[in-house]
């Protein structure tokens, strides 16, 4: 068996969701000073936090210190965990948003000893044999994992050294925070697992078992007889036996780095004009793609993140329907300086430091083109892309279909290859909104037109939402059909923007369907059905 180090930052789930928030935080201070700070939002590890539960399913998979000093527990249901702390505070599991945030611990501990093994998100393992050898001690070179670890904001981490990962991450979960390192001699862990709840070895299923045959502790386990184990339990029941018995026989196997993607230029002195630093910036692109080629990768979706002499920046993820090039880089970072110029002003002086990062990649495999070719669907591409390199990021869009009640509003322009997403989301409840089926034809600008009843009488709708008369006629055309009205309502709560209409859908004598809105007293055309 090997000597490993466990490392172990408790309540990883709770810190990983403390630390997105403030980055967060500080992306949105980057783009608008007037919000809050990251400092504002309190601390970033679990330790010192206020109550705080991350669910899943409806139960608390992980909660912070001062949530558990309120009684709030593992595998509390939500109800039961808010009635122990009424000041709880909510957040939902992401195990994704645990392995990012996890991953700058795992590139410092990469640097200081190679050979780090990701357990989980908040676990790691390393070999102790190596690190022992440089810093004088297994016990040494724990701590001086902690030590790095509470330089990067992280105090509270603990560290446990045995035969064999699994005892080693025992030692580790069983340490004080006076102690933070826990060291079980060679050769001692079955003596050192032996008083340990047979529910350490976390298979709810065996553990019901065996509880049931009496057996409570992990040294009870151990002392069942091999053989019998095979028989009853299987291959992975043996698996356990051996791990209960201090046998862990797995090693320490580390992952491989990823490769860096992301490249910096420095600019000396600032560039101000988008043609000079887009000139710049082509080596940096090329060897962004060079990088990802030589993975086997290609990027879908890159983050730009432009600095000026003055500490602004602008950052903004850009997608494409494909894979970039360097070409398809060096526009994008074009079309940000200009729009960082025209639209938000966020950048006022010159440009010292441009970062490409590759924020989402695909394997290159999926993206080789075929026996024959992509197509028309390539040259098309290949056409709009350099119409778009000529006119703009917006001199060429598509329509994307966003939320909203109006149906000139659920329409947004996307520029051509880009994947920004309508600010409205379209699967969000949208009381008020026309049903399916939608009209055929819908008016940018809805048209004026007048609605009669019988003998010219004028048609509203009265503080009830009742009509005053029944629609007899549309501009002088009478109607075979209405029905209506359905109430409109938005934004009531604000006496600038409030809307207030009703929507008719009525048939003239063509037998030609419309869509109607009344309001403020005006009749207005916003659509028509085929």
């Amino acid at each position: 068996m090997t000597r490993a180090i466990v490392v172990w930052l408790p309540d990883w789930p709770v810190t990983a969701h403390l630390r997105t928030v403030s980055r967060d935080a500080a992306r949105r201070a980057a783009r608008n000073p007037a919000s809050r700070a990251p400092s504002e939002l309190g601390p970033l590890t679990a330790d010192a936090a206020p109550p705080i539960a991350i669910l899943h399913a409806n139960r608390v998979v992980a909660c912070s210190a001062a949530a558990r000093a309120e009684g709030v527990r593992r595998g509390q249901r939500r109800r039961d965990a808010q009635s122990a702390c009424p000041a709880l505070r909510i957040a939902p599991a992401d195990p994704g948003r645990d392995e990012r945030a996890f991953l700058p611990v795992l590139t410092r501990l990469d640097e200081l000893t190679p050979g780090v093994q990701p357990l989980r998100p908040g676990l790691a393992a390393v070999r102790a044999r190596g690190p022992a050898r440089f810093y004088g001690s297994e016990e040494s070179a724990a701590e001086a994992l902690l030590a790095a670890l509470a330089e990067m904001g992280l105090p509270g981490g603990r560290a446990g050294i045995a035969d064999g990962i699994f005892t080693a991450e025992r030692a580790a979960r069983l340490t004080r925070a006076d102690a933070a390192v826990r060291s079980v001699p060679p050769g001692a862990s079955a003596d050192f697992l032996a008083p340990l709840s047979i529910a350490t070895i976390e298979d709810d299923a065996l553990v019901g078992l065996l509880v049931k045959l009496g057996v409570q502790t992990l040294g009870d386990f151990a002392a069942l007889d091999g053989e019998q184990v095979r028989s009853r339990l299987g291959e992975h029941g043996v698996r356990l036996h051996d791990l209960a018995r201090g046998a862990d026989s797995r090693p320490v196997e580390p992952r491989v780095p990823p490769p860096e993607l992301a490249r910096d230029l420095s600019l000396e002195p600032p560039l101000e004009l988008a043609d000079q630093i887009a000139f710049a910036v082509r080596q940096t692109c090329d060897d962004v793609c060079t990088a990802l080629g030589e993975a086997g990768l290609v990027c879908t979706e890159a983050r730009i993140i432009l600095t000026d002499d003055r500490g602004s920046r602008s950052e903004r993820v850009w997608l494409h329907p494909t894979r970039f090039d360097p070409a398809s880089l060096v526009d994008r970072v074009r079309w940000q300086l200009q729009s960082a110029a025209e639209e938000d002003g966020a950048l006022i002086g010159g440009i010292t430091h441009v970062r490409i990062e590759p924020e989402a990649v695909d394997d290159s495999v999926h993206h080789q083109p075929t026996l024959i070719g992509q197509g028309p669907d390539e040259r098309l591409h290949h056409a709009m892309s350099r119409v778009q390199a000529l006119l703009g990021h917006r001199g060429v869009v598509t329509l994307a279909i966003g939320g909203g009640r109006w149906l000139e509003e659920r329409e947004v322009r996307v520029p051509w290859g880009d994947g920004e997403r309508p600010a409205q989301r379209r699967d969000a409840p949208w009381p008020g909104a026309l049903p399916q089926p939608l009209p055929t034809e819908v008016f940018r600008s809805p048209r004026r037109t007048r609605v009669a009843g019988a003998g010219g009488a004028e048609v509203v709708v009265d503080d009830r939402g009742l009509l005053t008369v029944a629609p007899a006629a549309m501009d002088g055309r009478p109607l075979a059909a209405w029905a209506g009205p359905w109430p409109v309502i938005e934004r009531g709560w604000d006496g600038e923007r409030m809307r207030r209409a009703h929507r008719f859908q009525v048939v003239d004598a063509d037998q030609t369907a419309w869509l109607l809105v009344l309001e403020d007293g005006s009749w207005w055309i916003e659509g028509r059905y085929a």
